[in-house]
């Protein structure tokens, strides 16, 4: 254990006890053996952080009182990490489960590059094991790309390379430490959606490449908190990824909001009205320049 840095895994918890208990036990099977277990409750008021507390009385629990999104919940994990001497810190999340391997070779795949900051899992739905939700994601500044690989491909092999990436999802992102201290921690002021791309295209602006390990492998059960295709959501992702276009990358504005506007329209047109809503008061948001928590929300 002594010749192993230390890592510091953890696990955002908001009004979901049962699937942050079955990430935590995924968590106690993995075979890197040098790691602490976080959980920060996010202010959750459905009885999550006794059920923690009485199931799991040894587990390393911070209290936020309040929701502060997934940017600041991680934060508050992130900063108690930091201060017990962690080296790299694994984000994942509370409704996702981990291959035993899956930490140790993000771990490897950093230790073999110096010059990369980040690394993440290949990730698969949970309830389609074989079915990918996130092979990395693509973005170059200046090309009008920016999009997500394989998703709801079945797994055949053809991402098995690993390799740089523009970024990679909060759902299992391993970040140095030291890239922490030189670059700051997740922007806040997204609160949900698009925090883990941005610190993934600051870290580039300082010189760290993101590299996609699809030996690691997470299963994700998608939305678990955030219903899918739910106002909240396209909120939050239009708004977001308009603050993201305009800070890094003016070009892939028009791409991103026709992309969107497009899943929206499909989506209106088979009855939900609250994707259309939620891109609308997202694009209305960006232009008020609302950043944080959304009032309505």
């Amino acid at each position: 254990m002594s010749g192993s840095p230390l890592v510091a895994v953890i696990v955002l918890n908001w009004n979901n006890g049962p699937d942050s208990l079955s990430c935590v036990d995924s968590c106690r099977k993995l075979d890197w053996p040098n790691l602490r277990i976080i959980v920060v409750d996010n202010g959750s008021n459905d009885g999550s952080t006794e059920m923690l507390k009485q199931r799991c009385p040894d587990l390393e629990l911070i209290e936020t009182g309040a929701n502060l999104g997934f940017a600041g919940g991680n934060n508050a994990g992130i900063r108690h990490a930091m201060a017990q001497g962690a080296e790299y810190v694994w984000l994942l999340n509370n409704d996702a489960v981990a291959a035993p391997d899956a930490l140790s070779t993000l771990v490897k795949a950093l230790s073999d590059r110096g010059d990369a900051g980040i690394a993440g899992s290949m990730i698969y739905y949970r309830d389609d094991p074989r079915r990918i939700w996130f092979a990395g994601g693509i973005w170059k500044k200046g090309r009008l790309r920016l999009r997500q690989r394989g998703a709801n491909r079945l797994d055949d092999g053809q991402f098995d390379e690993q390799r740089e990436l523009g970024s990679v999802s909060g759902c299992s992102m391993l970040v140095r430490a030291s890239v922490i201290n030189e670059i700051g921690p997740l922007d806040e002021s997204y609160f949900l959606y698009w925090e883990d791309t941005d610190f993934c295209a600051r870290a580039a602006q300082h010189g760290y490449k993101t590299l996609f390990a699809p030996a690691s492998h997470v299963w994700h059960k998608v939305s678990a908190t955030v219903a899918t295709h739910s106002e909240m959501q396209y909120y939050y992702n239009t708004r977001n990824g308009l603050f993201f276009c305009g800070r890094y990358d003016w070009i892939a504005l028009p791409c991103f909001l026709a992309f969107v506007a497009a899943d929206v329209i499909v989506g209106a047109l088979r009855g939900n009205r609250a994707m259309l809503r939620g891109f609308l008061k997202g694009m209305a948001g960006f232009i008020r320049g609302e950043r944080g928590r959304g009032a309505r929300y």
